[in-house]
């Protein structure tokens, strides 16, 4: 009977025979499984709630994404920016066309805490395998000053702390830091400045910009346009090198927004290494430097004398002879020796006519209307290096003449091109930025009236076409401008061997939208040069390279300069060269 097996299913399914067992273990099995059958399904109903569970959160947030990136792209973004990301401390600054100028990293850097360093000499001695310019001296001065936290390196790249690591110095620590970079070096250097260690602005936008930078984390976007700041910079250079000058400015800017497209100071230096920089290189000579323009001023003196009605087009000088004043003489850097119009003083750039001009305005008027020019304060640019004008402490009559044609007045290169804007843009106040506006301001003041401004326009571009600016000439263009050349002062005096050489031009002259301004530091003449080293043979040719290579990027058209409209607008009455038979006749 042992060996048989009881049949409690028809099909012997039960589990319990699969195992052949026997009759009490089979019931015992089944009663097992009977009860295990409400715990197992309770346990599937727990299951398939956590699991709707789960798929409800899954719905839940693809619906949210959806509706983030699809409806509404932008709620992200502007639900974060009231605040910064534990681990960036600094926002970007990007140029009017979003291209990064500085922006921050997390690198790590390197620490040693000298209790726990085991052999000090070992440990100066391999780190400086890794670290060459280590100052092994420094660091062990500070090992031994009794700190538990000494720095040994900043800023390491991956590499070197690989090569740490491998090292296996104890006491040392690597610390997570940020460090400022500047991708575009020396080009931006004197715009964007730099930053202390602990992330400080201390020159430029970081400085003068700190505040914005730290407490918002959006971009900020500058007037600049990089590909503008490049062509700038190429020129100032090659203009540098060509006549072994000692530095330059330039500058280009939107005369109808005050927009600051280009701005360039050189000698640069590299913003990722300021310490290495010397102080002639870190000096901004574009907004810090205070300069005696030269003939540039002149663009001043004949306006202000025009809008005050005190001169016509019409009226001549006599310019046959140096002009005494007390016991200084005034003479022309190349004299017609002649009577010359208006127009003529201005193109062939008289001192001596221009002093004769501004003896029939009052020196209060004169004082009045180069202050509403803002040639008389600091300008407003955004940067804390900016330089007060040196203005004559007592107004006598020898600074107003002098100042007529650029001596005895000095302003910085951003100064000269403001108030340079102001007068051909229609008459209207530009104040300089280096921030990117999208329209011009509404709350420009008018400081000349509209037929004097386009009265200077005709004689900017009459210096282009006969006069001192030949070499600016751009074909398709229709450059405007005025050269200057100033002796630089030295020992309550001037050094007539050491010039300052310029150019301020504008284009189209007709409609002017851009002024573009390049200054030459010590230039020397050269062959090319015949020997001279001024304006119009030095900084004019660099102010056409600009101008032909920019003028495509900001889609300015080349226009027909002989339209007749185009002619009729820069049409000046008693223009160059038909005053020289009157003027033979009244010097007989």
């Amino acid at each position: 009977m042992s060996g048989l097996r009881p049949q409690f299913s028809p099909d012997n399914t039960h589990p319990a025979f699969s195992y052949g067992l026997n009759a009490p273990q089979a019931f015992a099995a089944a009663r097992a499984q009977a009860a295990a059958l409400p715990v197992l399904e309770e346990a599937r109903k727990r299951l398939l709630c956590v699991a709707m569970g789960f798929l409800a959160c899954f719905l839940l947030i693809s619906g949210r994404l959806f509706d983030v990136m699809i409806f509404n792209p932008d709620a992200e973004r502007s639900s974060s920016s009231s605040t910064l990301p534990a681990h960036v401390s600094r926002a970007d600054i990007v140029d009017r066309n979003g291209e990064l100028l500085a922006t921050t990293l997390q690198l790590a850097s390197l620490a040693a805490d000298p209790a726990y360093v085991l052999d000090e000499k070992e440990t100066l001695t391999k780190l400086k395998t890794v670290f060459p310019d280590l100052d092994v001296a420094a660091l062990s001065k500070d090992m031994h000053s009794g700190k538990r936290f000494v720095w040994v390196k900043h800023s390491l790249t991956p590499r070197q702390q690989e090569q740490v690591n491998r090292l296996g110095l104890p006491g040392l620590s690597f610390q997570n830091e940020e460090r400022r970079i500047y991708p575009k070096g020396g080009l931006t250097a004197h715009i964007i400045g730099y930053n202390s260690v602990d992330q400080q602005g201390l020159a430029g936008i970081e400085h003068s910009l700190n505040k914005r930078l730290t407490e918002s984390q959006d971009s900020l976007p500058l007037s600049v346009d990089i590909r503008l700041q490049s062509l700038m910079h190429e020129a100032l250079l090659d203009g540098m090198h060509k006549f072994d000058a000692i530095g330059g400015a330039g500058l280009i800017m939107d005369v109808e927004t005050g927009e600051i497209l280009a701005l360039v100071s050189l000698p640069d230096f590299d913003p990722n290494n300021p310490t290495q920089a010397s102080d002639s290189a870190r000096f901004n000579r574009a907004t810090l430097g205070a300069y005696e323009m030269g003939s540039t001023f002149k663009i001043f003196t004949i306006s202000q004398a025009l809008e005050k009605g005190v001169i016509t087009l019409a009226d001549q000088f006599d310019c046959r002879k140096p002009l005494k004043f007390g016991r200084f003489e005034i003479h022309d850097f190349h004299p017609e020796n002649r009577y010359l119009t208006v127009p003529e003083i201005f193109v062939y750039s008289s001192n001596i006519g221009a002093a004769q001009i501004i003896e029939r305005v009052d020196g209060k008027d004169q004082k009045k209307y180069l202050g509403s020019l803002g040639l008389l304060d600091p300008s407003p640019i955004e940067l804390s290096e900016v330089t007060k004008p040196l203005v004559p402490d007592v107004w006598r009559d020898i600074n107003k003449v002098t100042i007529a044609y650029g001596h005895g007045l000095s302003v910085s290169a951003v100064q000269l091109a403001s108030a340079a804007a102001s007068v051909i843009n229609g008459g209207r106040l530009v104040k300089p930025t280096l921030l990117r506006r999208d329209h011009a301001p509404t709350d420009m003041p008018v400081v000349l009236s509209s037929n004097t401004s386009a009265a200077m326009r005709g004689l900017m571009r009459a210096v282009v076409l006969d006069g001192t600016g030949k070499s600016a000439e751009v074909k398709g263009y229709l450059v405007g401008g005025k050269t200057g050349t100033a002796d630089k002062s030295a020992g309550g005096g001037y050094n007539r061997k050491s010039r300052l050489a310029s150019f301020i031009a504008a284009y189209p002259i007709h409609r002017p939208r851009y002024l573009v301004f390049a200054m030459i530091d010590e230039p020397k003449g050269n062959k090319g040069s015949h020997g001279y080293a001024t304006g119009g043979w030095v900084a004019a040719p660099v102010v056409a390279k600009v101008i032909g290579e920019s003028a495509p990027l900001l889609r300015v058209a080349p226009v027909d300069e002989n339209d007749p409209l185009i002619m009729e607008r820069l049409r000046l009455p008693g223009m160059i060269g038909g005053a020289k038979k009157q003027a033979a006749a009244n010097a007989q």
